[in-house]
């Protein structure tokens, strides 16, 4: 680790579920990007109830030659909002980064985004030339227009996982289930400045996705709904103390 100033310490919270094809290279990669910059950092697996190998794996990492890794464990698998609500309640610098344990997101982004928090609370990356089938790309671009023409946003991606936060926009969000997918709206409910900036996005080469269309959407669709009542029933507001 660097002996950078603390404040421009950085937390990366990465959600892990049976990844243990993918997940020492998607660490290693990460530890390299990050040990080039100027900053503390920590990586902060959190492990949501895996049945393979992939907490055997972080484990390992860790006592071999990546200190800079943590591991908490769900149990039971408790979904990816769970998991990125655990690592934002354990998460000990002042700045967090989200990123997807597959190899998808692109590590050397990260210093990208967090440039961006010079002029933002959030800075969000969006896939500029997205690397997954035709019927993925096209779902994801009929729910992110849906999504924005209902919660009066502009997102442009909200299903890319690597984000960077000030921490104290998410540390104490109550990331219900479906919730991570609304964290820019979530963040800007509460007055938080978004900024988003175009990352790499990787084909998928070893490990399986998760997820399906059809299943996303019938989580999603009432999630949706829930974000909404709640944006209209927030209110922005200063309190100063007078006397």
């Amino acid at each position: 680790m660097s002996n950078a100033n603390e404040t421009t310490s950085v937390s990366i919270v990465i959600p892990v579920y049976n990844e243990q094809s993918c997940i020492e290279s998607t660490l290693r990669e990460l530890a390299g990007v990050m040990r080039r910059q100027n900053r503390l950092f920590e990586i902060l697996c959190v492990d949501d109830g895996s049945t393979d190998s992939s907490g055997d794996i972080i484990q390992r990492l860790k006592q071999q030659d990546l200190p800079e890794l943590r591991l908490l464990r769900l149990t039971p698998n408790s979904g990816q909002s769970a998991a990125f609500g655990a690592g934002f309640r354990h998460a000990v610098h002042p700045i967090i980064v989200t990123m997807d344990a597959d190899g998808q997101n692109d590590p050397n982004d990260i210093p990208f985004l967090l440039e961006g928090l010079a002029d933002a609370d959030v800075c969000c990356g969006y896939r500029h030339k997205r690397q997954d089938t035709a019927s993925k790309r096209i779902a994801s671009r009929i729910g992110n227009r849906v999504r924005n023409a209902l919660l009066g946003s502009d997102i442009i991606d909200t299903g890319c996982s690597l984000k960077v936060f000030r921490a104290e926009q998410v540390r104490h969000l109550a990331m219900l289930e479906g919730m991570h997918r609304f964290l820019p709206n979530l963040c800007a409910m509460q007055g938080a400045r978004i900024l988003q900036r175009p990352v790499n996005h990787r084909p998928r080469t070893s490990g399986t996705s998760k997820y399906t269309n059809f299943g996303r959407l019938l989580k999603t669709v009432p999630d949706l709904m829930a974000v909404r009542w709640m944006k209209h029933r927030m209110r922005q507001f200063r309190a100063k103390e007078i006397a």
